[in-house]
């Protein structure tokens, strides 16, 4: 049994992205339809050409939510939808956390908002981020767990002293650790009439759908290093997941009806630049690669939760286990010659 109808319209934020257009794909796979937010029709003209040509006429259609920091932005979005899954959030690593912050969390605050206030919607699904659980620290072993909190990304994105570029991840991570804890709160305090689930990704990589319009994120971490670049040189060590196993997992806290008030962890292989580089090579065995990194260290952090991951996936698509490192990275590069 689904917790929402198959058939029924799923409100998903901030959809042209890397993973939420994944998670698009897997809602019209599953039987549903979609509508999409996006800041601007510009934005949503490739999402509707894709899809529609994969999918038929009006199997998605696009909204546009300019500012997702408005009061009300949602409102009109999320009439008459069975599930939302909020995926928008800011990417841009400025290192400021007032640009940042706050707008991350006005917008989960607006969406559970407008939410509350549609009687339609059975089903809330918040993009989180492993970065709302944990920093990465390389060559350290630490537990990882539903309890799990950065509060020190919190504390330095918030520290007095001037704002300088070292200061980005820790603010991109404060600004989905307390948009999440603003979502827990929220449930906790209003009660609200649907179920609410978080997941959170590490680092997506995998097929990009449309390489030639399609903001990739993580997911260009790998053609970039093929391409000798340096995208994957200064983030830590840490775990890789597949976007198209991130967007199942999605679709599941979405639908699956035992899933309540969880956070579900999207963590599959943990990963380090020249690992990358090792498989590439094996990919592609004429290619040179000058761009490896000489300690780049490794995540040794275990994902107490994992168990319950490969359960979801196996449960709700018949999968037996998360996509590996070498198969993502295979897929990333599927589109480059």
């Amino acid at each position: 049994m689904s917790a929402i109808s198959k058939g029924s319209l799923v409100l998903v934020t901030g959809a042209n992205g890397f993973i939420a257009s994944h998670t698009v794909d897997q809602l019209l796979i599953a039987g549903f339809k979609v509508r999409g937010t996006v800041r601007s029709e510009d934005k949503g003209k490739w999402l509707l050409d894709h899809f529609n040509k994969k999918y038929g006429p009006g199997s998605l259609e696009i909204a546009v939510v300019p500012d997702m920091s408005v009061k009300g932005a949602f409102d009109n979005a999320v009439k008459g939808v069975s599930g939302v899954v909020h995926m928008a959030s800011i990417l841009t690593f400025d290192p400021d956390p007032q640009k940042v912050i706050p707008v991350v969390i006005a917008g989960i605050e607006h969406v559970l908002e407008s939410t509350a206030a549609e009687p339609s919607v059975k089903r809330l699904v918040y993009t989180s981020s492993s970065t709302a659980a944990t920093n990465p620290k390389p060559n350290v072993k630490f537990d990882i767990d539903e309890n799990t909190w950065n509060e020190e990304c919190v504390e330095r994105a918030w520290a007095p002293g001037p704002i300088k570029e070292d200061r980005a991840w820790d603010v991109y991570g404060a600004s989905k650790t307390q948009a999440e804890q603003a979502l827990w709160k929220f449930v906790k305090e209003k009660k609200p009439h649907f179920v609410a689930n978080s997941v959170l990704p590490n680092t997506n990589m995998g097929p990009i759908i449309d390489p030639d319009n399609q903001p990739a994120s993580t997911g260009n971490w790998v053609p970039d290093t093929y391409n000798g670049g340096t995208a994957m040189d200064t983030p830590a060590p840490q775990y890789h997941v597949d976007v198209r196993d991130c967007a199942r997992l999605h679709v599941a806290a979405l639908i699956d009806p035992e899933i309540q008030n969880e956070r579900v962890f999207a963590f599959t292989d943990p990963f380090n630049k020249n690992i990358i580089i090792d498989i590439l090579q094996e990919l592609r065995p004429d290619h040179k690669f000058n761009n490896r990194l000489e300690n780049p260290g490794n995540d040794l952090s275990v994902i107490l939760r994992k168990p319950r991951t490969e359960e979801i996936l196996r449960k709700n698509f018949g999968q037996e286990k998360l996509i590996p490192l070498r198969e993502s990275v295979e897929a990333n590069i599927a589109h480059l010659k």
